[in-house]
C-alpha cells in the first residue's frame, strides 16, 4: 500500500470521527457528497458499477449490505445503503461505512490514479481534511 493510499485512508478514518451527529444519514450524506463530484469524472453508470462492486466486496466482512440495484435512480440512490445501516448500532454503521469508502476510493484510485482520486475526496468532503494532529494533508 502506499504513503498516499494510507494518507486516503487516513482522511477517510478523521473525517468519520468527525460526523458525531446521526450516523445513518451522516453516511449518506457523505455517499452523496462524492458521488456528485465523481460522477463528474467516470459517469453515472461507471458510479453505480464502481459502488456496486465495492457493496459486493464489503458484503464478506457486513454481509447485512444491501447489494444495489441495477439501475438506482439519483434522488434514491443511497436507499439501500439508508436501509442496511438502520437497525444497526453506531459502531457497526461506522465501520461498514468505513470500509466501503476505503473499498470504493481503492478501487477508484486504481482506476483514476491516487492523486485525482484524493483531489476528489478532498472536493467532495472539504478541502481542509486534516489529520488527527492538525496537519492538512498533501497530495505528495
Amino acid at each position: 500500500m502506499t504513503t498516499n493510499s494510507l494518507l486516503r485512508h487516513q482522511m477517510i478514518e478523521n473525517l468519520m470521527a468527525r460526523h458525531t451527529g446521526g450516523v445513518v444519514d451522516g453516511a449518506v450524506v457523505l455517499w452523496e457528497q462524492l458521488a456528485t463530484h465523481i460522477i463528474s469524472i467516470i459517469g453515472e453508470s461507471g458510479f453505480n458499477s464502481l459502488y456496486a462492486r465495492s457493496v459486493f466486496l464489503a458484503q464478506s466482512t457486513f454481509p447485512w449490505l444491501v447489494a444495489t440495484s441495477t439501475s438506482p435512480q439519483t434522488d434514491h440512490r443511497f436507499a439501500e445503503l439508508r436501509i442496511s445501516f438502520e437497525g444497526k448500532t453506531r459502531m457497526q454503521t461506522r465501520e461498514a461505512n468505513r470500509l466501503l469508502l476505503i473499498i470504493f476510493t481503492d478501487i477508484l484510485a486504481s482506476l483514476i490514479g491516487e492523486q485525482l482520486t484524493t483531489q476528489m475526496v478532498r472536493l467532495a468532503w472539504g478541502n481542509n481534511i486534516q489529520d488527527r494532529s492538525g496537519k492538512e494533508f498533501s497530495d505528495e
